[in-house]
């Protein structure tokens, strides 16, 4: 019979950084699915790649000193590192700077310009820069970006807009015809009440934007169907994994990257629980206390010590060989009953993409086993040599039953599942054979040398290489802000005062100014303020203008910082202010103020801040 065709892809990875924790879950995601299709016997076509392009990029390129597409290479290098490590499955990585691509997207672009459906306009509302996003006046959020909290500008632009609304009409009916097309149901209500619904604007095409959700349910659709491109059958928004100390920063060193997982853990634990502990609907929680939790319970108690316990009793009692002899009892009945009706309970789950649950259908058969051990008590069967032929028959259901879990359990957990095998000395067998028990071959022999496929672990020595993991997250931030000249939030200048080595350090003399009086001091005011907003002046390659806060005051301040410091990298940094000092404008930009800085030993500028955390809009003197 000819295999059915199966499609699947992710959202392209944003090359803006290493990827984390996070971002690597929605890889595994995918590849579970693929890999399950697979198993059923789909022909799949699974693809993820890069999306290189972007505002944020350009500033990330800059400030490392080198062109956007070799920033871009070495991030997308990373990335597919990363997928790879977590041993994903993909047929093809894209990347959007491919010149195929390239070409793909100006044809297309050309075809909906040339149809009248892309046209050149303005492109006006309130802008936020971090997100490189544009939304209206309604769709803010207490005045700012709903998607980042953070303030949004006034901008216009020059750009060119998608006629959405020729197709939302069409789109409407789609989904309201093709429920399935959108899950969760949440995300589809969410695109239809807060997008579709109220009236569906004009999209600029020449930007792009996070809320990736409505691209790939609602403008992403209607590009199909303007190209009469069938549509995809379904789009799954997934939960979000989140930190459970806390939102995610390196300069704090909490940063939980896939690699770090996978050196304290190994690949399949990671996959395990990034698969298994995230909701279909709500988003996970993730913490480094949560995982060793999760693998001595699940993995090293549930599954680890079955296997190792099986193939120990059959090591033990008959030197490694396992015979069906036959010898059944009821027990018997009820356990191959529940084993063998397992696979269609996580077909079920698979159908509607419900990952987790169908991890637990699995981790249910490996439950039943263990109950199985305790219900027919092999130890106490060995006591009787009257009952050695009901023993073999029990390990032997035990090894039949480990054997169809672990061909279940193979998309999401692969290598786990060869090497249950290779205990076991069985090959891989398909699913059309899972609905049968007792295909195991009466006679083999299991290893001699049973390996622990899962050990349990100290929480108390995991957080201890925990606390190595952060510590160099925070140098590398550090080094990272130094090398970027900005050392506000992570250079502690002063601690460097303390340092032995700093101490030997040549410093910098400077020629002497005119001595003053306290009285010519005391005319100067300087005060801390924060950093609440911060944007790129239009007619200025370097200059920023800053919204500083100082007490119940919000003062304007332009500076020359722009060649040092992102507008996203001023937003929130306490800094050294001169209050009283007279307004002034700058390139058509009103300032009513000083940032002090301070000249590192290249000449690059270095904000002052405050050695601890005080209140902005207090006094300095």
């Amino acid at each position: 019979m000819e295999k059915k065709n199966y499609y699947i892809t992710t959202a392209i990875a944003y090359t803006s950084g290493k990827p984390h924790i996070g971002n690597t879950y929605e890889i595994v995601l995918a590849d579970s699915i693929a890999r399950y299709k697979r198993f059923q016997g789909y022909n799949v076509r699974f693809q993820t790649g890069t999306d290189e392009h972007g505002q944020k990029i350009e500033l990330k390129a800059e400030a490392a000193g080198v062109t956007p597409k070799q920033y871009v290479d070495n991030v997308a290098g990373e990335i597919k590192r990363i997928w790879d490590l977590m041993n994903t499955s993909y047929d093809k990585f894209i990347r959007t700077t491919d010149e195929y691509h390239e070409k793909q997207v100006q044809k297309i672009f050309k075809k909906l310009y040339d149809k009248g459906d892309i046209y050149k306009g303005h492109y006006e509302g309130m802008y936020c820069t971090p997100c490189e996003s544009f939304w209206t006046e309604s769709q803010l959020v207490d005045g700012k970006c709903p998607d980042c909290g953070r303030e949004c500008k006034p901008a216009k632009e020059e750009a060119y807009f998608f006629k959405m609304s020729k197709y939302a009409d069409r789109l409407i009916d789609y989904i309201n015809t093709h429920p399935e097309f959108i899950q969760p149901v949440s995300r589809k209500n969410e695109m239809m009440n807060n997008f579709l619904l109220p009236g569906l604007q004009d999209l600029c095409v020449s930007r792009i934007g996070k809320d990736i959700i409505r691209f790939h349910t609602i403008y992403w659709p209607i590009f199909l169907m303007a190209l009469d491109l069938p549509l995809p059958k379904q789009v799954f928004g997934h939960p979000w994994l989140l930190q459970g100390d806390g939102k995610m920063s390196k300069s704090k060193g909490n940063v939980i990257y896939a690699d770090d997982l996978v050196d304290l853990f190994g690949v399949d634990a990671v996959r395990f629980f990034v698969l298994h502990e995230m909701p279909f609907e709500n988003d996970g929680v993730i913490t480094w206390e949560l995982l060793v939790e999760r693998m001595n319970s699940e993995l090293a108690n549930t599954l680890g010590n079955l296997v190792n316990r099986t193939i120990s009793m059959s090591n033990k009692y008959f030197g490694g060989v396992v015979n069906n002899t036959g010898v059944a009892e009821e027990v018997d009945e009820e356990l191959k009953k529940f084993v063998l009706g397992t696979m269609a309970k996580v077909d079920a789950k698979m159908e509607e993409l419900r990952v987790a649950d169908a991890m637990t259908e699995i981790f249910n058969l490996f439950k039943r086993c263990n109950k199985y051990i305790d219900e027919t008590m092999p130890w106490a069967l060995a006591k009787d040599e009257a009952k050695k032929e009901r023993l073999e028959t029990v390990l032997y259901n035990l090894v039949e039953s480990i054997l169809i879990g672990a061909e279940l359990l193979e998309s999401f957990m692969p290598e786990t599942a060869e090497r249950i095998r290779k205990q076991l000395n069985a090959q891989p067998r398909g699913k059309e054979s899972l609905n049968t028990f007792g295909l195991y071959p009466s006679g083999n022999k299991v290893t001699e040398a049973p390996e622990i496929l899962f050990a349990r672990l100290d929480v108390k020595e995991v957080m201890e290489k925990v606390e190595e993991i952060r510590a160099k997250q925070k140098e590398m931030a550090e080094a990272e802000a130094a090398a970027d000249g900005s050392s506000a939030d992570n250079a502690k200048a002063a601690d460097g005062a303390n340092d032995s080595s700093a101490s030997k350090e040549a410093g910098v003399d400077v020629e002497k100014a005119p001595e003053i009086t306290i009285d010519d001091f005391f005319k100067t005011q300087l005060r801390i303020g924060q950093i609440i907003k911060c944007e790129n002046v239009e007619k200025s390659k370097k200059l920023l203008c800053s919204q500083v806060r100082m007490g119940s005051e919000v003062r304007q301040i332009v500076s020359g910082l722009r060649p040092y410091y992102t507008a996203e990298e001023m937003v929130g940094k306490k800094v050294v202010v001169v209050a009283n000092l007279k307004p002034a404008k700058l390139a058509g930009v009103l300032s009513e103020g000083m940032l002090l800085c301070a000249e590192d030993a290249e000449g690059k500028p270095v904000l002052l801040t405050a050695e601890k955390d005080v209140p902005n809009g207090v006094s300095i003197g």
